[in-house]
């Protein structure tokens, strides 16, 4: 706790502690809760980094610290920071700080860009300066006013017949403190109709749709209205990589997710996310998960092994 914190924002962090430890019930790994988007982790042995795409939420930890790499960033938050992921991003994550005594304790909230928009068009909310394209993903340090409606949403846990009514309520509270709180110009710069970031999003969610078509940057960069060489340069401000790079993270991730599912093998996994080289397919996945398919596979499998019961 910083001297300059206020006491009470010491007691939220605490409080916040106990209710994700009920919340997950000792279950490790992430439990989806009855408040829509609400979802609340607890690890102990957190392994090795993971890859995943991250869509727009709120990343609040109550105890131990998380490492997220987006690109060549490294976006490090605990107890005393949030995390804000405000565009569709492909990461690398990975919990730095957990024991069996003190588990990793988080909460991931989804953030609806609909309802920011919606806010952003209330004209009683305070104007903001303004600003370019940005980082779609930031750290803050928590403050008592974005930590306390976090608490009343998951005190709603407790009261579910609440959930329906009130929980639509303290997430538009919520929202309205990212946008005030710190970095927050970063979420209006989303919501803002035809904005350079609003324009990156729409072009990031085609390429989600599209991740297995050959990328065409003309025609992506003429959908959302911006020259080919804005559109790179506006690109990678957002999301720390080219578009390129971006898309080969998006074919990768769904290739071993093929790959760990069963049933498929690499050749048929590289040629359904779209390569068209077998060879160039294994270089860059051994490059982007430590090791070649078939062994990574092997690794993935003695790691999630689940032992008989006695």
């Amino acid at each position: 706790m910083s001297p300059h914190d206020p006491p009470e924002l010491d007691d939220a962090r605490r409080s916040l502690v106990g209710m994700l430890d009920r919340a997950t019930g000792g279950v490790e790994g992430a439990v989806q809760t009855p408040v829509p988007g609400l979802i609340v982790h607890r690890i102990a042995n957190p392994g090795g980094p993971k890859h995943n795409v991250y869509e727009p939420a709120l990343a609040l930890i109550a105890q131990g610290s998380k490492q997220v790499m987006v690109g060549d960033d490294v976006h490090t938050y605990d107890a005393l920071h949030y995390l804000v992921t405000s565009v569709d991003l492909p990461v690398v994550g990975q919990v730095r700080v957990a024991s069996d005594s003190l588990p990793y304790l988080g909460l991931r909230l989804s953030l609806d860009i609909a309802e920011i928009g919606e806010l952003i068009r209330d004209e009683r909310l305070p104007a903001a300066a303004q600003t370019g394209p940005a980082r779609g993903i930031y750290v803050n340090r928590i403050a008592l006013p974005v930590l306390e409606p976090v608490l009343r949403l998951l005190k709603l846990l407790d009261a579910p017949a609440d959930i329906a009514i009130v929980a639509p309520l303290v997430k538009r509270e919520i929202l309205y403190r990212l946008l005030m709180n710190g970095e927050g110009a970063r979420l209006r710069q989303l919501a803002l109709q035809d904005s350079q970031t609003q324009r990156i999003a729409k072009a990031i969610a085609r390429l989600r749709a599209n991740y297995a078509q050959a990328l065409r940057i003309d025609e992506i960069a003429r959908e959302v209205h911006m020259s080919v060489s804005s559109f790179h340069h506006h690109f990678k401000a957002v999301t720390a990589m080219s578009p390129l790079q971006f898309q080969k993270q998006l074919r990768l991730q769904e290739a071993r997710r093929l790959l760990m599912s069963g049933g498929t093998d690499a050749s048929t996994a590289a040629h359904q996310v779209g390569y068209e080289s077998a060879s160039q397919f294994a270089r860059e996945y051994g490059r982007m998960f430590g090791a070649p398919p078939a062994r990574d596979r092997r690794r993935w499998l003695a790691e999630n092994e689940v032992s008989e019961p006695a």
